[in-house]
């Protein structure tokens, strides 16, 4: 277990963070790192399985013992982000535990992987539901408690994927959630700015319960969620003051910024099929193929 003591003059020394899905993996060492860094955190985590099914556990009051135990300041939640009831009561608790939300990070998700032909209605509805509808719910509550208070230092870090932003195999739930995700992103920097906010996604690849699957050493530093977890902190902090609307891919010790969707070359063909066809083929043939999770 990593130990978490708190720093008085940290870097997030006097804020107040919500990490959800908090309580394992990314999401507990984020909530670790915040709290080494001086914030007060709130570890949002249901206790499931990566299918979502209760497994019995209570996580989030594990990790937030923890983080008091070392002399950092944190209570525990369950509430669930896909509801936007418990999203609101959520973002309530930062405010009446410690006085006010500074910091957000959505974290939180399950998994139904299966091909589109063989996924079921419930296991696409689920994956969007806690992905994307809940980073929606809590960055909806969080913005209208921001913009009910003056302030600036406000940080939303969002949670993409490779999948998302380049695809994968077995995949099409959680490809399309966390792509919205990252396009969500971008449209709430557009807006959330007025409210002294930035907002920013990172991308992060460590060795979790969610990649037990895949293959490869698990304890390898390529692997280690240390790094991304350093990364969610300087995007919390005000080493990132005016970075916003941008996705960090972030992998042992690689860090890159995506580049995302970029207009090709134009051209001005009539309506003719024909024409059409040629100069459609003409621009396939000079475009750049889409990015891969290779790079």
């Amino acid at each position: 277990m990593n130990t978490t003591s708190s720093s008085a003059g940290g870097s997030c020394a006097g804020r107040v963070a919500v990490v959800t899905g908090a309580g394992r993996g990314l999401g507990a060492e984020y909530a670790r790192r915040l709290a080494r860094a001086g914030a007060a955190v709130v570890v949002n985590d249901l206790g499931v399985g990566l299918d979502g099914s209760a497994d019995g556990t209570a996580p989030a009051e594990e990790v937030a013992a923890e983080i008091r135990a070392a002399g950092g300041r944190a209570v525990a939640s369950g509430h669930d982000v896909s509801s936007w009831t418990e999203a609101g009561r959520l973002v309530g608790l930062a405010v009446d535990a410690f006085g006010r939300l500074d910091i957000l990070v959505n974290n939180a998700g399950v998994l139904r992987d299966r091909t589109i032909a063989r996924m079921t209605e419930a296991e696409w509805d689920s994956v969007i539901r806690v992905h994307l509808k809940g980073t929606f719910a809590t960055t909806h509550h969080a913005a209208n408690h921001w913009r009910e208070q003056t302030g600036d230092g406000r940080r939303l870090i969002n949670t993409t994927s490779v999948s998302g932003l380049f695809g994968n195999l077995g995949q099409a739930n959680y490809s399309a959630a966390k792509a919205g995700i990252a396009a969500m992103t971008i449209t709430a920097s557009l807006e959330l700015g007025r409210y002294g906010a930035t907002a920013n996604c990172v991308s992060p690849g460590a060795a979790t319960r969610m990649t037990a699957g895949l293959g490869g050493d698990p304890d390898a530093p390529s692997r280690s969620p240390g790094f991304p977890a350093a990364v969610v902190e300087w995007l919390a902090s005000d080493r990132s003051g005016g970075v916003t609307g941008r996705v960090f891919l972030t992998s042992g010790k690689r860090v890159s910024v995506a580049e995302g969707w970029e207009h090709g070359t134009p051209a001005t063909p009539s309506e003719d099929l024909g024409e059409l066809d040629a100069t459609l083929r003409g621009l396939l043939a000079t475009a750049r193929p889409n990015a891969s999770m290779r790079g």
